[in-house]
């Protein structure tokens, strides 16, 4: 992806604010470096588009926001999930010692990792926000490895943009850019405050995508693909949650 200068960023946000004509400014100068969410078109696509441009040029480094222990909290609230289907069961029943992440797409060596494989990598933990749309928060100590150990061990190839990922319910999916992808506080998470991650808060494998709202932190994950093509997943917009009326990029 091109760089983008902060001179014409700030111009296309200038002209944004003049009105609906800046917004077509900034949706262009989006548009020449590579800028444009996968839910960057209809009635909402220019807002869509200038938030992840903005958020895209001048956080794409910035570390997620962490906080001391003393700040995790006491009770934390883990929002409710329909009932496990028999897969899960079983898989719980073992122990989880058949659960299996898949890792595909355009890498050079696709993958299938036990839980006992990802605890074999370099394992760091967070204190960071679950922040809901829906106005809900806590804060939890999150245990696991980068997800960006996982893309180099399967080699992602140089033309990929996204990673896409599944819950064991194929039906619950979502996807970040690879500046998220390969950001050092996305993890595949395997642990929460001390332990192991438990069920009613994704365990036994959850994504974390702490610079993201809650919903990007998909639950149960069990599936990773790599990919230069969002369009030809779902509906074309990068994950389930547009077609609900949230936002692909959820920033904050």
């Amino acid at each position: 992806m091109n760089p983008i200068s902060r001179r014409k960023l700030i111009y296309g946000s200038v002209a944004a604010a003049a009105g609906i004509g800046g917004l077509a400014v900034a949706e262009r100068l989006a548009s020449r470096y590579g800028l444009i969410p996968p839910d960057g078109s209809g009635i909402y696509g220019p807002g869509e588009t200038l938030t992840y441009a903005c958020q895209r040029v001048l956080t794409a480094r910035t570390p997620a926001r962490t906080f001391p222990r003393s700040m995790i909290s006491k009770n934390p609230f883990a929002n409710a999930v329909a009932p496990p289907k028999d897969e899960f069961k079983r898989l719980q029943a073992g122990g989880f010692r058949d659960w299996r992440l898949v890792v595909d797409g355009t890498v050079a060596r696709p993958m299938s990792l036990s839980l006992a494989d990802l605890k074999s990598l370099p394992i760091e933990s967070q204190i960071t926000e679950v922040a809901c749309e829906e106005g809900w928060s806590y804060i939890a100590e999150w245990i696991g490895t980068p997800l960006s150990n996982v893309l180099r061990e399967a080699g992602v190839l140089p033309h990929s943009r996204y990673v896409v990922y599944y819950a064991i319910e194929k039906s619950l999916w979502g996807s970040i850019d690879m500046a998220d992808a390969m950001h050092p506080h996305t993890y595949l998470t395997l642990g929460m405050n001390d332990g192991d991650l438990p069920v009613p808060f994704g365990g036994p494998l959850r994504m974390r995508v702490p610079r993201q709202l809650g919903y990007k932190s998909l639950k149960y994950l069990t599936h990773v693909t790599v990919t230069d093509d969002i369009k030809k997943f779902g509906s074309g917009k990068g994950s389930v949650d547009p077609d609900y009326g949230y936002s692909w990029y959820a920033g904050i």
